[in-house]
């Protein structure tokens, strides 16, 4: 009979974008066509973006793209300098990331698993990526304890997620070199989860508000559209270098309209990249195209880039082109965290 270690045997590797030069390559797609030109134009702008020492770099995270093996690639733009605020999908930052910094892994499966067999052994399946689903469990808890020690009051994701890197820090630090929670909360970088809910933060969270049902910590994303949008508005310039789309697309592109409404000066973005699959056809968000978001007074069309590829092909290869560039090495990062002083208290 299959046991869970038959399945559980090789894990996923993060690709390291530092040990590849990819320069040449990108720099000879700007003579082809179709998506290779794209990716070539978007792998200058992005470098546009570093060079630019009055732009604030937004990432934004969608998608399963850590326990696909992108991981280290957003460890080494925080330790780079080369991003200075990540919005993302909560299962990146909790069930991929915090979940690695705990000491479990992603491992490597196949899509043609048998789905049944998997859920008997309590094995979760991304595609063709193997989760332990007991270990998940035990990041859900840790979630849940970390909302315990905590003052019982509405929190931003920013704050909480500064929360878990401290944890992280009082607890003998991550076990692994790459944690992306603990590089942010080292580097000053704020992370913002406008879904947290939808993750195994979620999980924890109803946890601590079951065992606290008249005093406990909630997370006010509203109050995350407030500190997203200071942080624009302490920007000259920006850029927002894409992954996926969905909510944090939408969330940091909607930074310039909150900042008019508040009537402060706030420019369009800059500088904007997304590498998509999604479709615009449909009129949904995450295809939907920069040129689009302009007609919302969202996004400059000059330095803007759709490439419309999976992004474990991608984003190797339009990092590691400005990796490898440089422009990194001039410029000091943002540290916007600093923005907001008054951190997370515990209880």
């Amino acid at each position: 009979m299959a046991e869970k270690k038959d399945f559980l045997k090789q894990t996923i590797e993060h690709i390291d974008i530092k040990k590849y030069d990819v320069v040449p390559l990108v720099d000879a797609m700007e003579k082809m066509a179709f998506s290779a030109r794209d990716l070539n134009r978007a792998a200058k702008i992005y470098d546009m973006m570093l060079k630019d020492k009055d732009c604030t770099v937004f990432l934004t995270l969608a998608g399963s793209i850590f326990s696909a093996g992108l991981k280290k690639v957003v460890y080494d733009l925080i330790e780079n300098n080369m991003v200075d605020a990540i919005v993302s999908t909560g299962a990146l930052i909790v069930d991929q990331d915090f979940f690695e910094a705990l000491g479990y892994k992603h491992y490597i499966g196949t899509k043609w698993s048998d789905d049944n067999l998997l859920r008997d052994l309590a094995i979760d399946r991304i595609y063709d990526t193997y989760i332990d689903e007991d270990e998940l469990r035990i990041c859900d808890e840790t979630i849940g304890k970390i909302a315990d020690s905590l003052e019982p009051r509405p929190y931003s994701s920013r704050e909480f997620i500064w929360e878990m890197g401290k944890y992280l820090e009082n607890n003998g630090g991550p076990k692994v070199e790459d944690s992306i929670v603990y590089a942010a909360y080292k580097k000053n970088v704020p992370i913002f989860v406008p879904a947290f809910s939808d993750c195994s933060a979620g999980f924890g969270f109803i946890m601590h508000q079951t065992k606290n049902p008249d005093k406990h910590l909630s997370i006010d994303s509203a109050k995350d559209f407030l500190e997203l949008t200071q942080i624009k508005i302490n920007s000259k310039d920006s850029g927002i270098f894409m992954i996926g789309g969905g909510v944090p697309k939408n969330f940091t592109q909607d930074i310039v309209v909150a900042a008019d409404i508040l009537q402060e000066s706030a420019p369009m973005h800059k500088y904007a990249v997304q590498i998509t699959v999604a479709d615009e056809r449909d009129g949904a968000l995450s295809g939907s195209t920069l040129k689009e978001a302009s007609s919302w007074g969202k996004v400059e069309t000059t330095y803007e880039q759709m490439v419309y590829a999976e992004a474990t092909i991608a984003m190797p290869l339009i990092t590691g082109y400005a990796y490898h560039k440089g422009s990194w090495k001039a410029r000091n990062g943002k540290e916007h965290q600093k923005l907001f002083a008054k951190q997370p208290q515990s209880v």
